[in-house]
């Protein structure tokens, strides 16, 4: 009971150390009787007198008084230190009365404090020790008193014998503290006993002093009264110090407790926004709870937090088990319970003895005399509360100084759990997608990069949803996305849990699969396909999606240990490489290569034009039957100095997609009028063709181009003619049509480019601001072997004409089909029969040579194609 490690159940002791300890005590204090009994029989007799029927009563009260004003210093996470005054009542036990009056005594009020702070899971140590304390003091003070003799003074054995006291307590701890594993090192061992050790000097100095000059100075008493008066003062003043530091530690280290558990609790992992069973939580904020209890020397302390907005309160309990009626965490019974009726978010101190009949009713529940409870507030809502129960000191009770700190606690604690969720959600967004909860591609990117490491072959898979624009166009976006949504439900019922699944953008996903074989991958890309290729249910309509998936795996990866990002580009490159007929493709190497090609034609296209490897070609167009050459068509090439010619099905589209699409148009547009400027200068008067991409119809600024390249090369609007396919136009139709009307009211010619293949219709000619239809070259080449494309040629030149439109005919190729075609009153035609696409300066060669020139009606020269 003198300075000592008071020692405590760990946060989360093993059994084998309970058990170790449990031995430890049992033996402690089997030795500590054992040795009341030697010593007690060993010490002479002294005479009992009449003095004895108060020294006794006095010591008790001297006992509890010194473990009344104990100060408790930590040690460590669940050991406390405490420093008392029981050295002063001790060293007068040992100049006063005997023995077993003074052990009699110690042992009362070490078990009257125990069951004061209903201490009862270390009453085996602490009563041994108590046994041991004082028959190693009154041994060791009779052994220097035979040592001195006569001649030395009256008290050093009883100096002697106290200061033995807390070394003995300090090494029997410290032995505890071993057998619980949670010894410490020598260093701060030895430190800790040199301090124990100063403290009992001077305790044990001032009760000698005390005791010299109440026996031999008049008025003695009065004046030792006053002198430990300021040595209570003092110390009290001490320990208030200690317990703000100890405050202060408390509330950092509940602070940090709570910001470092948020750290790896709320990154990617997996495809929901919670893939764990909630015991990691538990270890979180079990040993916050326990920090608090020990700080207030509480005798149980409930925690109830609601981390998740979504997720229902959650109980924490340190100390002393909630009765089995309390354990629950109803709502019903939470909201109802008086106790938590927290309006504000001030402390609020309930006594049984002295509380309404509800708070009672609540506290009988909890089985407590008294109870602290605070909530504990966010920025915009309740976050939970706390609830302190019974101090272990049943003679205070709860004081200002512990509603202070849990005041202080709680706010601490709700700062942190706000700011923890506030993260939480910020980390969450930055790796989840806001509209599917699943992974993004940064997200999925963290999930994926360990488990490859650790996995010998990993797959990436890439899902592409169909239909998304079509939908959006039809239906507006909101349906598009709920399609996205049930399109990423399907994929992952199909996946499970546990497969890392990600929604890249639009309606694009990825997932990644572990150490599985080709032909499994080729299943689960068959399984996950037909998922999304179900109908979705769209409100009052069913709307058929299509869907097509690539995937690579490592093994498949020319580049060595590949990142997610590595596989994920090449499952791009798979999906880009899907066909209708075939919609499941596994990345090759040699994929990668044609789209490394690609990229280079993209990359190197301006500079291509600036040092003249790009040219363009033209194709001449012939009126039936009159044979006279009315034009050309433009056409862009480009012979690469590494691959040679390149065909303009290979580089157009990149460049389209790539936004340059406008700098290609510009070129073979202002090229083109060149052409047409030079025809003027020599009397003739023939239009160019020039082919417009989807992004070209949908720039508003184009027109006002047009405009300007006209004026510049004096070339008037009609000689200048656009060919735009119908898929083009039907793209984007509201951002299309104010374009061609632009370009139909200047006077340029527009023509409706592969005729057939589209959305051809009567009504869709009549809402387009067309001059021309150019029949599809599939249709003219079967003319001759199938008659119903004989039958769709002749439709298109009846629906042309009725239109006042006029026909033109690509892919002529034979006189048959020319022969056809004049039949039917095709207006031009253009094919391979009357020449192949030339450059410019074969172009002119070809004028000269299979052209005359002659007088048109207008008296104009014109070019009439000779035989």
């Amino acid at each position: 009971m003198s300075d000592h490690a008071s020692v405590v159940a760990p946060d989360a002791p093993t059994r084998s150390a309970n058990r170790a300890f449990t031995v430890f005590a049992g033996l402690l204090l089997v030795a500590g009787a054992l040795s009341a009994f030697v010593v007690g029989s060993w010490l002479p007799d002294d005479q009992a007198d009449g003095a004895l029927y108060w020294t006794g009563p006095l010591l008790v009260i001297g006992f509890l008084l010194a473990e009344q004003l104990a100060i408790n210093v930590d040690v460590r996470s669940g050991v406390a230190w405490t420093i008392s005054f029981t050295e002063i009542p001790l060293v007068l036990g040992l100049l006063v009365a005997p023995f077993e009056v003074v052990l009699a005594a110690h042992v009362v009020a070490g078990v009257g404090t125990l069951l004061g702070r209903r201490v009862l899971d270390r009453a085996v140590y602490n009563a041994g020790l108590m046994f041991m304390e004082i028959s190693v003091a009154f041994a060791v003070a009779e052994w220097v008193k035979q040592l001195l003799g006569r001649d030395g003074p009256l008290w050093a054995g009883a100096f002697v014998g106290t200061i033995a006291v807390p070394l003995l307590a300090s090494v029997l701890g410290l032995t505890a503290l071993r057998t619980m594993g949670k010894g410490m090192r020598v260093g701060p061992s030895l430190r800790l006993v040199l301090q124990t050790l100063v403290v009992a000097l001077l305790n044990t100095s001032a009760g000698l002093v005390g005791y010299e000059i109440a026996t031999r100075a008049p008025w003695g008493g009065l004046l030792i009264g006053l002198v430990f008066a300021g040595i209570t003062a003092i110390y009290l003043a001490y320990s208030g110090l200690l317990r703000e530091q100890r405050d202060l530690e408390a509330l950092s280290e509940v602070s940090l407790r709570v910001a470092r558990s948020g750290r790896h609790a709320t990154g990617p992992r997996g495809a929901g926004p919670d893939d764990g069973d909630g015991r990691a939580e538990d270890d979180e904020w079990q040993p916050i709870a326990e920090r608090i209890r020990e700080q207030l020397n509480a005798n149980r302390v409930v925690l109830r937090l609601r981390t998740d907005p979504q997720a229902p309160m959650r109980t924490f309990v340190a100390g002393e088990p909630l009765p089995p009626g309390m354990r629950r965490d109803d709502p019903r019974v939470l909201r109802e319970d008086a106790v938590l009726q927290l309006p504000g978010a001030q402390v609020r101190y309930f006594r049984r003895a002295d509380a309404g009949e509800e708070i009672a009713d609540s506290l009988i529940r909890r089985d407590v005399q008294e109870a602290l409870v605070v909530p504990l507030r966010g920025a915009t809502q309740l976050l939970g509360a706390v609830e302190v129960h019974d101090r272990l000191s049943r003679w205070r009770g709860f004081g200002k100084s512990d509603i202070q700190l849990l005041r202080t606690l709680a706010s601490h604690l709700s700062t942190a759990v706000d700011n923890r969720r506030l993260l939480a959600r910020l980390r969450h967004d930055a790796y989840h997608d806001p509209l599917t909860g699943l992974l993004n591609r940064p997200g999925f990117r963290e999930a994926a990069t360990e488990p490859m490491r650790q996995a010998d072959t990993a797959i990436v898979l890439r899902i592409d949803l169909d239909v998304l624009s079509t939908v959006s166009d039809a239906l507006g976006q909101t349906w598009a996305n709920r399609m996205v949504v049930a399109a990423g439900r399907r994929l992952r019922d199909e996946l499970g849990p546990e497969v890392p699944l990600a929604r890249l953008e639009g309606g694009a996903f990825a997932a990644l699969l572990l150490d599985r074989q080709t032909g499994c991958v080729q299943e689960i890309a068959e399984r996950l396909r037909t998922a999304l290729s179900m109908p979705y249910p769209v409100d009052r309509l069913t709307v058929e999606a299509g869907a097509v998936v690539g995937w690579a795996t490592t093994a498949d990866c020319e580049v060595e240990d590949p990142d997610p990002d590595a596989l994920l580009q090449r499952a791009d490159v798979a999906v880009r490489a899907t066909t209708e007929n075939e919609p499941l493709r596994q990345y090759a190497p040699s994929m990668g290569q044609i789209f490394l090609r690609r990229f280079q034609l993209v990359t190197q296209f301006r500079s291509a034009l600036e040092n003249g490897q790009i040219s363009v070609h033209y194709q001449p167009k012939v009126a039936l039957p009159s044979r006279q050459v009315v034009g050309a068509e433009a056409l862009v090439r480009w012979k690469h100095p590494e691959f040679g010619r390149v065909d303009p099905d290979e580089f157009v589209p990149a460049v389209e997609a790539t936004g340059l699409v406008d700098v290609l148009t510009d070129f073979v547009m202002d090229r083109a009028l060149e052409r047409v400027r030079r025809w003027l200068d020599r009397g003739l008067r023939m239009s160019i063709a020039v082919n417009l991409s989807v992004r070209t119809l949908a720039d508003a600024e184009f027109p006002d181009r047009v405009a300007a390249a006209l004026a510049r090369h004096e070339v008037t609007p009609e000689l200048l003619t656009f060919e735009l396919t119908e898929s083009g136009v039907m793209a984007d139709p509201e951002r299309a049509l104010p374009v061609l009307r632009r370009l139909h009211a200047m006077g340029v010619v527009l023509a409706v480019d592969d005729f057939g293949t589209g959305y051809s219709s009567l009504a869709y000619l009549r809402q387009l601001p067309v001059d021309e239809v150019k029949i599809d070259k599939s249709f003219v080449l079967g003319m001759g072997t199938d008659l119903g494309d004989m039958a769709v040629v002749r439709s298109i030149v009846e629906l042309g004409h009725s239109l006042g439109l006029i026909v033109v005919a690509e892919g002529v190729e034979d006189d048959a089909a020319r022969d056809q075609l004049v039949g039917m009153g095709c207006d031009v035609a253009q094919g391979y029969l009357i020449s192949r696409p030339l450059s410019e300066e074969r172009f002119e060669a070809w004028l000269r040579a299979r052209t005359v020139q002659v007088r048109g009606a207008r008296d104009e020269t014109v070019l009439t194609l000779v035989h």
